[in-house]
This record gives C-alpha cells, structure tokens and sequence, in this order.
C-alpha cells in the first residue's frame, strides 16, 4: 500500500468531475452489454482513458480548472435535486409556496387554515391556504 501513496504523490487524483466521468462510463458499459456496439464499446474505453489520464496527471492546476468548470454546471442541478428531496421529505408538515414579486420559495406550516403569507425578500403579502 506504501508504494500507491508514493506512487500517487504529486498526481492530481479522483474529483467530481473524475467520478462523474467513471459513472458515465459505467453507464455506457451497462448499455453496451445489451446493445453490443462496437462504436459504444470504444467510446467507453476513450472515457476510462481519459479517467485514468486525469486521475495520474501531474497538472494539478489545468485538472482542478477542469473541475471547476464541471462544478459550475453541476452544482446548480445538484442543489435543485436537494431542494426537491427535502421538500418531499418535508410535505407532511410544509406546504411551498413561491413569491410572485420576487420568485423566493416561502415554507410554511401545515394545518393552519387560510393564513397571510409575507415574503421576507420583498414584503409582499398575499393569502393562502394550508
């Protein structure tokens, strides 16, 4: 085990975009199984080459702009998917409701009855039902 960690020294290593692409190829791979492409099969192999290019480069600044790059794109998709698990998580006991003015998501309780809502963003109100 010594010799990974000296041999991995100074190597740029696994970051989201490197796991983003490992999971891309395994979906290829899993298509490919059925499909049986040839064309499929050396596009899987092109990502599992440029994976392991990217996880032993020593250009560790040009792979983390890379990564960066990928966040950009990424995270905002991600936090949409957090938001939506949370609320489902939550509608037992919150009902969202989006302001019209200002488009701030506003959580209120359930079970209130009819109740004035007030945005915290902009100050504007307007009636709804829990």
């Amino acid at each position: 085990m010594r010799w990974l960690q000296n041999f991995m020294y100074g190597r740029y290593g696994i970051d989201s975009f490197g796991l983003a692409i490992i999971v891309f190829y395994f979906i290829l791979a899993i298509i490919n199984i059925f499909l049986r492409s040839t064309i499929l099969y050396i596009l899987s192999l092109l990502i599992l080459i440029y994976f392991y290019f990217r996880v032993l480069s020593k250009s560790i600044y040009k792979r983390s702009q890379e990564n960066m790059r990928f966040l950009r794109y990424y995270d905002p998709i991600r936090f949409k998917f957090a938001n939506w698990k949370q609320q489902f998580r939550e509608r037992k006991y919150y009902k969202y409701y989006t302001c019209k003015r200002c488009k701030q998501r506003l959580r209120v309780p359930r079970g209130k009855g009819k109740i004035t809502i007030t945005c915290p963003k902009c100050r504007m109100k307007f009636d709804k039902r829990t």
